[in-house]
């Protein structure tokens, strides 16, 4: 482990240790230096972005693919990035053992694991399976001895199981079972955010916000610690892009390009 990866580790968990801060999540290295230039203190990959860059539908990229967009995500910025490590690319917990330690080697500061399958009539993995997961995770990073954050994830709410007791019941296993973050994308209401913050307290808890609901100053009021966008800055560029592109394509005029960021600001943010 390089003497930058070491304290860009470091730095990540300070940032965990009080206040909250947004991790947005960019989807190329273009993308990541812009967040970096905007003063972010860490960033996140995001799974539906870069699958999207490459033509393809989220979680649909290879374990080595990913890991190579890690590395050139992590390896293009000075601030720590978390790694969005969908499901560990494998069910059994020898799998995502030996998956997370590879992670482990791409100079990311932190990464995730999720709790859901991929499969529409069974979309999580079965409560001990989930926990036996994360314990994998946490040893494979003890074993790197790279201090790495672990942030175990409850996709209920995000894959039609948005059952809130449940929800909680697996975030605090998978705190008892080394996840230094806790992660519940999709709840949004005030309520059950607080619900969480205070089931896995003192553990920090990450919110999703992907469309406008809330605030910083909301969330950082309810206990919030991390805050993390997903997907939602690749859809707004690609929203941007669709539209220019509809209108020249439906149309024949040009009148969205004027709202394009100019040349230069662009081309003199990466000289």
């Amino acid at each position: 482990m390089t003497a930058q990866a070491a304290t860009r580790c470091r730095r990540f968990h300070e940032l965990h240790a009080a206040g909250c801060f947004v991790i947005p999540n960019p989807w190329d290295v273009g993308s990541a230096r812009l967040l970096e230039q905007l003063g972010f203190p860490a960033l996140a990959t995001t799974s539906s972005g870069f699958a999207w860059s490459l033509g393809r539908p989220d979680n649909h990229v290879t374990l080595d693919e990913a890991l190579t967009h890690f590395r050139a995500i992590a390896g293009s910025v000075a601030v720590p990035v978390n790694a969005d490590f969908e499901s560990g690319f494998a069910i059994e917990a020898a799998a995502v053992h030996r998956n997370v330690a590879r992670v482990t080697a791409t100079g990311v500061a932190g990464l995730s694991i999720e709790d859901s399958t991929g499969n529409a009539q069974d979309p999580l993995f079965a409560f001990e399976l989930a926990v036996e997961r994360v314990r994998a995770a946490r040893l494979a990073i003890d074993e790197s001895g790279t201090g790495i954050v672990l942030t175990g994830r409850s996709e209920g709410f995000i894959v039609g199981r948005p059952d809130l007791r449940e929800t909680m019941r697996r975030l605090t296993a998978y705190a008892e079972a080394g996840a230094d973050c806790l992660y519940a994308p999709g709840i949004r209401a005030p309520a059950d955010i607080t619900a969480v913050v205070q089931a896995v307290a003192p553990r920090p808890v990450n919110v999703l916000v992907g469309t406008d609901f809330t605030s910083v100053a909301a969330l950082a009021a309810g206990g919030v610690r991390r805050i993390s966008v997903g997907g939602a800055l690749a859809r707004a560029a690609w929203a941007g892009f669709l539209n220019a592109a509809r209108e020249i394509a439906g149309h024949g005029t040009f009148h969205s390009l004027a709202l394009a960021v100019p040349f230069a600001e662009i081309d003199g943010a990466f000289v």
